[in-house]
Formats: C-alpha cells, structure tokens, sequence
C-alpha cells in the first residue's frame, strides 16, 4: 500500500466514520425531539378537549337547574320536569357532530337527538367493535361523580365510526346520566401529519449529509491523485473546514426543526407553565413541604420560562387555556409580566371592574386577549419604546382596552392605506369590528395609543358565550 493510499484512507475512513456518526446521532435525536413533540400536542389536545367537554356539560346541566331543583318539592309532577329537561336537551347542540345524550343508571336510552330509534332501548350491552362495554363505561364514570370515556361511536355527519371522548354527569335524585362528546379522528389527523413533516425533515437532512460525504469523498479522491504531500496538508485543512461546516449544517437544520416543532404551541406551553406554578403554589400552601418535588417543578417551570422566550407567537386555532382557568384580567396580568421579563420594556397592567358590571362572554375574552397580545408584540418590535401601559376598564355596558407606549411613533393614515404594511392592526380591527365593537388609534412621536371598545350587548348577541 503506498503512501497516497495510506493518506486517501487516513483521510477518508475518518471523515466517513464522522459523517456516519453525525448522521446516526442526528437522527437518534431528531426522532426523539419529533416523539416528544407528537406526546406534547397529543396532550395538550386531550387537555383542551376535556376542557371543551366539561364546558358543554356545564352549560347543559345549567339550562336544566330550575327544573332538577323544582323536581325536590313532594308537590311537583316529576315526570313533567323530566319531559321538560329532556325537551331543553334535544334541542341544544353544537355542530353537526355535536349533541347531547341521556340515560338511565340502568343502560336504557332516554334521549338521543341524532339516533333517535336508540330512545327507550336499553343498551346496557352495547359493545363496540373492539369488545368494549361502552354503555356500562359511561355509567361507570357518571356513577363515580363524572368523568371521561374514550370510546367508538357513529359519526353523525359521516355514518363512519370514528374515536369518541365521552364526558359525563350523573343526575342521582333523577337517576340519570347526561353527557356529550368530541369526536377524535382530527386529532389523529393532525397528529398523523406532524409525524409525517418530522420524518420527511429528517429524511431530507440525511440525505443533505449524504450529499455532502459524497462531495467530501469526491474531493479527497481528487486530491489524493493530483496533490503531493504538500498539498495532501492543505487537504487536511480542507477537510478540517468542511467537517465544521457539516457541524454548522446540522446545527442550523436543529434549530429550523427547533423552530417547526413549537411553533403554535406556545398556548400549550402556557397551559403547563401555569398548572406547574399552581400545583408549586398549592404545594407550598398546603404546608406539607416536598423537596424533591418543589425542586422538580421548579426546574420545570424555569425550562418552560427559557422555552417561552423562544415560542412567543401563539396559534389562533387554540383557544389560550390561562383564558379558562384564570379569566381576562390575570391572564392579560400574565402577558404583561412575561414580556416585561423578556424585553426590558417597563409595562403596566390596570384592571378597572365596576361592581356591577358582567363577566365577558369567552368569545370576547379571546378577542381582547389577543388584541393586546398583537399590539405589545407590536410596540416590542416597532415601537423602541421604553414603557408601555395596557388598561382593562368592565362595565355594565361593555368593555374597553387600552394599549399605550412612548415608542418613536407612527403614520397611522399611511400605515393603513399601505396594503403592504398594517396587517396586524387591520386583523385587530377586523377582530373587534366583529362583536360591534370600534378600534381607535392615535400615534405620534413619543406617544402611541390604541384602544378597542366593546358594547356588551352586542358582544352577548354576537360571541355565543355563556354570560
């Protein structure tokens, strides 16, 4: 063997061996990062799902209250009540696929708008086509005090069994159990289609690495024939570059998968962060003071923290869940406090409640929330303001938010007539336009304010949220 195949192989087994190993550990953690991904959203999915779930059930055992209370006086006619709660039931509903059902303790069908040849049989032996008791299941759960039940059932608008998650109540005095339920195969749909983006990314990275050996290769064989000893060591040098560059590739495609795999699922993200600072704070109240497990979700909520300041635009398709669990007020509070953290920006936060005005409806919530998330993120990109103010003012009549900076300023006429330029305060406008709301804005160097106004009656009208 002579010595420029010595040095060809010196050279290449190495560079092949690193290529092979970059390759190897690349795709190990791509996989990881994309299984990690697929259980963070599949979670988060079945979390707001649940929520949506146990929403429905209240607004439903809301509506049929009076008649269930009415139904504890000796005097009343108990079967009428009944005839009357169920009429209530049969007729709300929410999409085509959505709808409540009710049944006795003992499996038999009292009320079933969308199959309603099931009403006065007992299913009490129902099983689906996997063999599982999806009646008795139901009122299992309902007999616990309520609960959840993944199951299959007929999708009304499709006649296709499709995956269920079934919510539901028991009404004991009546001997009932009330419920309704989501069909799952968008989720899996969903789930499905990251999966297979994940795996095309890894698959095109491993080829880019397979490009790039081939060149390495190719270059290597090329010198070791023309290139004498001399000019084998600017060869090494070469290839010294070229391996930093292969590093620098695969870095460079970690942080765009980084950047694919959480983007729209910052409000997921949020959701955790908050239930890991109130299980923190639940813990530290209750007295029973656990180190290990203080310091575990600690540690979770300082690399949700960090992961935060990198996941900062939140998905429309998602309802943000602090909205459900902490309302309008703490979750702007939130906001603020969390983007004056990350950006310097001295932001404030004033909550004006007049004593007798009403809760928003959950659409208007969402609209407002994200009216001041649009325009902090504005004045932290834009503005080069140093504070900024956010005020939330409720009354009886309707609500209104006010965002204002010292920021440079800006054109407003000509910013909304640019078709190129405005697009968040045209979706804004557009946002609070819907409920019969107004948007206003004022701008000029040194002082910037936008403010959206929302008459509540036709907030109630327009949003369908529960008052």
């Amino acid at each position: 063997m002579n010595l420029k195949t010595k040095i060809f192989l010196l050279a290449v087994v190495p560079f092949l061996l690193a290529i092979a190993g970059i390759g190897l550990g690349f795709r190990q953690q791509a996989t990881s990062l994309a299984a990690t991904e697929h259980a963070t959203i599949e979670a988060a999915y079945m979390s707001s799902k649940e929520t949506e779930l146990r929403h429905y059930v209240d607004l439903a055992t809301s509506a049929i209250a009076p008649l269930y209370d009415a139904s504890a006086d000796p005097a009343a006619d108990d079967d009428t009540l009944r005839q009357r709660a169920l009429a209530v039931l049969q007729k709300m509903n929410f999409g085509p696929d959505g709808y409540y059902f009710v049944y006795d303790m003992h499996g038999r069908s009292l009320m079933h708008p969308r199959e309603p040849d099931l009403v006065g049989r007992d299913l009490w032996d129902l099983r689906d086509p996997t063999g599982s008791p999806t009646i008795q299941q139901l009122i299992a759960a309902a007999a616990r005090g309520g609960g959840f039940v993944r199951y299959l059932w007929r999708r009304p608008s499709t006649g296709l069994l499709a995956p269920k998650l079934g919510y539901v109540v028991p009404l004991r005095r009546w001997g009932w159990m009330v419920g309704t339920g989501i069909y799952l195969d968008d989720v899996d749909s969903t789930l499905a289609h990251i999966d297979q983006r994940a795996s095309a990314n890894i698959r095109r990275t491993l080829q880019w690495l397979g490009v790039i050996a081939l060149a390495g290769v190719g270059a290597i064989a090329l010198g070791a024939l023309v290139l004498n000893v001399s000019e084998y060591r600017s060869t090494d040098a070469k290839l010294k570059r070229l391996a930093q560059q292969v590093v620098e590739s695969q870095e460079n495609e970690r942080a765009r998968l980084s950047r694919e795999l959480h983007d729209g699922i910052s409000q997921l993200l949020v959701s955790v962060k908050l239930l890991l600072e109130s299980a923190l704070a639940q813990l530290e109240r209750s007295g029973l003071r656990v180190a290990p497990a203080e310091a575990a979700l600690a540690t979770g909520l300082a690399r949700l923290g960090d992961t935060l300041r990198e996941v900062r635009r939140i998905s429309h398709a998602l309802r943000p869940a602090m909205l459900d669990d902490l309302g309008l007020a703490a979750a702007l509070e939130q906001l603020t406090r969390e983007l004056s953290d990350e950006t310097g920006i001295e932001i404030g936060f004033t909550h004006r409640a007049h004593p007798h005005g009403a809760p928003l409806p959950d659409d208007v919530t969402t609209m407002l929330f994200r009216i001041a998330q649009e325009a902090l993120t504005n004045i932290v990109r834009h503005a080069h303001a140093a504070r900024a103010t956010l005020t939330l003012d409720v009354s009886p009549h309707g609500a209104t938010l006010t965002i204002a900076d010292n920021g440079r300023g800006f054109d407003v006429g000509e910013t909304q007539a640019d078709p190129r330029a405005g697009m968040g305060l045209r979706n804004m406008r557009e946002r609070v336009e819907k409920f019969g709301g107004t948007l206003a804005l004022g701008s000029k160097p040194g002082y910037t304010v936008v403010t959206a106004r929302v008459p509540l009656a036709a907030a109630t009208r327009t949003g369908k949220g529960r008052p």
